[in-house]
């Protein structure tokens, strides 16, 4: 048997999957880390504690699965976005992992954008200007700790990081790159300008490289920590978003990929770069002729989250005493409130936001409260206005590539009925939940197999993605979300004004205790 393992850098976690040669998963391993939040609006992991995930989820997998020597043809890797890294002269970081969460370069992200500069890179780099953006992090940097980057010579991302402690080289595939703010998607390669505007040179990046780029040479003392042999091809692979895509199964123009993890997305595959006249989209490089424009969002699960630890703490208790699912058990709740909350609206900004909005001082907010309304109703507000939020993301890709033709739905809320059901109805779209497993990890392992000559085209992934069910849009429902939505999008639009205002407040008038090391 031919095994391929797809290793998934996430933000709170990495995933590690073997599969089969028909894409089936063998074994499965999940390294949780923290998110370190010491200070306003920081988002920063260790890269080392990374590290040892990918190590020690690459051993486990390898042992649960109990691969053969030979039996294992190539690794392949898919990564959180928007990563950045210092490194000083003797290869040593100079600060952790400032992840795509990180909000501490907002001024300079509004100042980007005023300046009209912002908008003529995203004409070329196809990366809205937003502090997840590293170009913008590397504004913040050069303005507020210019010694750290005057020390760095090397300023890579994680997985760079990674592949650096196993092969000792500094490499970044094109879709990672592409991601960054600082690559041209015309040129495929560094722009000048946004290196000038960030105050780098190309020297401190990493080699460019296609994301079916092999390395070899797996340093020996992890070859024999992970029983992975040194001459085992590894695969650069590409980022989580783009990844998601392929490993659902939507890469035909008109499929719609949507996914809910920690945070969400919404996109679509088109073979050659297309830009948002309106900045309000991304466009990213997957592979060859394929390139996935979309928009993403920073508030998705973690507000079921919020919802989950705040609103419902007694419940959460009592459920991990009896060995039950907290969310579930949320969603159960939620399920025996009607379709749009009896006029409960919720915008869902707790972590200011990326698509639709591109405001990182956003804030969230109930509207519409009575003292009719329960905390049942706030739970499934709150899950509707996660899916509002979405919807408002399809509308904008949809002026750019036309209506879907089918949605494919993915991340931990597709394990719900509940949201599958409210997707559907929102979207007024059947939805469909692939069968497939970890889709980046899947994506990566498919990836693998085409670089590797073991499929010929990437489009067989979808005899590896079953479907396990298909959900129709309820009338009585959309019909209720329909009168909603105008709703919701112009609060939306009249918030926008006081959002800087109460996010200046909550920055001069922190809480110091809100600021602590978070792990999922």
């Amino acid at each position: 048997m031919a095994y391929i393992i797809g290793v998934d850098l996430g933000t709170t976690s990495t995933k590690s999957v073997l599969f089969d040669e028909h894409g089936a998963p063998k074994a499965y391993a999940n390294i949780p880390y923290p998110l370190y939040q010491d200070a306003p609006d920081m988002a920063e992991e260790d890269p080392e504690e990374i590290f040892t995930a990918v190590i020690n989820g690459l051993t486990e997998v390898m042992r649960k699965g109990k691969v053969k020597p030979g039996e294992l043809k190539g690794v392949s890797f898919s990564a959180a976005m928007h990563s950045v890294i210092l490194m000083d002269e003797n290869d040593q970081p100079l600060t952790r992992v400032i992840t795509w969460a990180d909000n501490r370069a907002a001024k300079y992200a509004q100042e980007l954008k005023a300046s009209g500069v912002g908008a003529e890179i995203f004409k070329h780099t196809g990366v809205p200007t937003h502090p997840m953006s590293p170009l913008v992090k590397l504004i913040w940097l050069q303005n507020e700790h210019p010694d750290l980057l005057k020390q760095a010579k090397h300023i890579i991302g994680i997985k760079d990081y990674i592949l650096y402690r196993l092969f000792g080289r500094y490499v970044q595939d094109y879709s990672l790159a592409n991601a960054t703010g600082l690559f041209n998607i015309f040129t495929m390669d560094w722009d000048e300008q946004a290196l000038k505007v960030a105050g780098i040179t190309r020297q401190q990046l990493p080699e460019l490289v296609d994301t079916e780029y092999q390395i070899t040479g797996l340093d020996s003392a992890y070859a024999e920590v992970t029983g992975i042999a040194v001459d085992t091809p590894f695969i650069i692979g590409a980022s989580d978003g783009t990844l998601s895509n392929l490993g659902v199964n939507a890469l035909d123009p008109g499929v719609l990929a949507v996914t809910i993890g920690t945070s969400g997305a919404v996109r679509t595959v088109v073979d050659k770069p297309v830009v948002d006249p309106n900045g309000r989209l991304f466009t990213y490089y997957l592979a060859k002729d394929r390139w996935v424009v979309g928009g993403p969002v920073n508030n998705g699960g973690i507000v079921f989250r919020w919802v989950r630890d705040q609103l419902f703490a007694p419940e959460k208790i009592t459920a991990e005493q009896l060995n039950v699912d907290s969310y579930e058990l949320l969603t159960q709740i939620a399920a025996n409130i009607p379709a749009g909350s009896d006029g409960l609206l919720f915008h869902p900004y707790l972590g200011g936001e990326r698509a639709p909005i591109w405001n990182a001082n956003a804030r969230g907010s109930f509207f519409g409260l009575t003292r009719q309304h329960t905390r049942a109703h706030m739970v499934r507000a709150a899950l509707e206005g996660i899916v509002y939020n979405l919807y408002l993301v399809m509308l904008m890709i949809e002026g750019i590539t036309g209506k879907p033709k089918s949605i494919q739905a993915t991340g931990g809320f597709a394990r719900s009925e509940l949201w599958r059901q409210m997707l559907a109805d929102v979207f007024e779209q059947d939805v469909n939940i692939p069968q497939s497993f970890e889709s980046s990890a899947l994506g990566a392992a498919v990836l693998a197999m085409h670089s590797l000559n073991m499929i010929d085209d990437l489009a067989e992934v979808q005899k590896m993605v079953g479907v396990t069910n298909t959900h129709h849009p309820h009338e009585e429902n959309f019909m209720v979300y329909r009168e909603l939505l105008p709703i919701w999008i112009r609060l939306s639009r009249n918030l926008q004004g006081e959002y800087d205002s109460i996010a200046n407040f909550q920055r001069n008038h922190p809480n110091p205790n809100n600021h602590s090391a978070n792990q999922d």
